[in-house]
């Protein structure tokens, strides 16, 4: 009878520590995926039937932010250069960029989960826009102009997505000042960029909230998809990505000798 060495226990040990994280992160991206899809169902729900608190909520924040920023210019222009910042477009460059920066150091399956991330939040929230067809304030003398349905927001749902995915792949490599740094960075810009197309006067609150509801949807569901097409795959290319890019000198202190190649490869 074969007794498993000292070795053999570590390594199993191991690999059932791994499977439950993996658990574990997908039933927290599946749990995010169905609340917010669900709260998105029931925020569309009260946008069609146009109910009266909901109606009341969004005149009542966009009507004052028109008047302030038709009489102050300075703060309209600010307002604008930060949403064309924090653009559709913009946010799609960011993510693609790393994508392909994951491509490069050979975590592939979490260049593709980055770029489904993009691809699929502009494709859900046009599909819904068009669909939805939610008229945006209107004013005779406007000053932001944007086309299509409101809701939800495109610029929130991208800004979400992006930065949320951003700071995904910095959380490993972070400490505990820089994960709180990343983390208060990704959601001001966030909130920056909701409260821009508020301000302007694109966008009703309720669409900027569906935007980010919608975010959550995408970054859960892509993320148990990706985890069900190759468990274990994200978590894999995440040590590889920390192991490719952390400084040579530290891989020697933590080793005490030089290293010999990365970690395995998948198979």
């Amino acid at each position: 009878m074969h007794h498993p060495t000292a070795t053999e226990r570590v390594a199993a040990d191991r690999a059932a520590a791994l499977r439950d994280v993996q658990r574990r992160n997908l039933l927290r991206c599946a749990g995010l995926a169905l609340c917010c899809a669900a709260l998105l169902g029931v925020l569309l729900a009260l946008v069609e039937s146009r109910w009266g608190p909901l109606a009341r909520l969004d005149r009542g924040w966009v009507r004052p932010l028109h008047d302030y920023a038709r009489e102050h210019a300075a703060w309209t222009a600010s307002m604008q250069t930060l949403a064309d910042l924090g653009g559709t477009v913009t946010m799609r460059v960011l993510l693609g960029a790393a994508a392909v920066w994951l491509w490069c150091l050979g975590a592939r399956t979490l260049a593709f989960w980055a770029a489904a991330q993009a691809l699929v939040g502009w494709a859900l929230a046009a599909a819904a826009r068009a669909a939805i067809d939610r008229p945006r304030p209107h004013f005779a003398d406007a000053v932001g102009h944007a086309s299509g349905g409101a809701f939800p927001s495109g610029h929130a749902t991208a800004s979400a997505i992006t930065c949320a995915a951003l700071l995904a792949l910095v959380w490993p490599r972070a400490d505990r000042v820089g994960r709180a740094v990343a983390s208060s960075a990704a959601a001001l810009a966030v909130l920056a960029v909701g409260w821009t197309r508020i301000a302007l006067g694109v966008h009703w609150p309720s669409d900027v909230v569906g935007g980010w509801l919608a975010a959550g949807t995408v970054l859960g569901g892509v993320t148990v998809a990706v985890e069900l097409w190759r468990p274990g795959a994200l978590l894999r290319d995440a040590r590889r990505v920390d192991w490719r890019t952390r400084p040579r000198v530290q891989r020697v202190l933590a080793t005490g000798a030089a290293p010999r190649g990365g970690p395995d490869k998948d198979t």
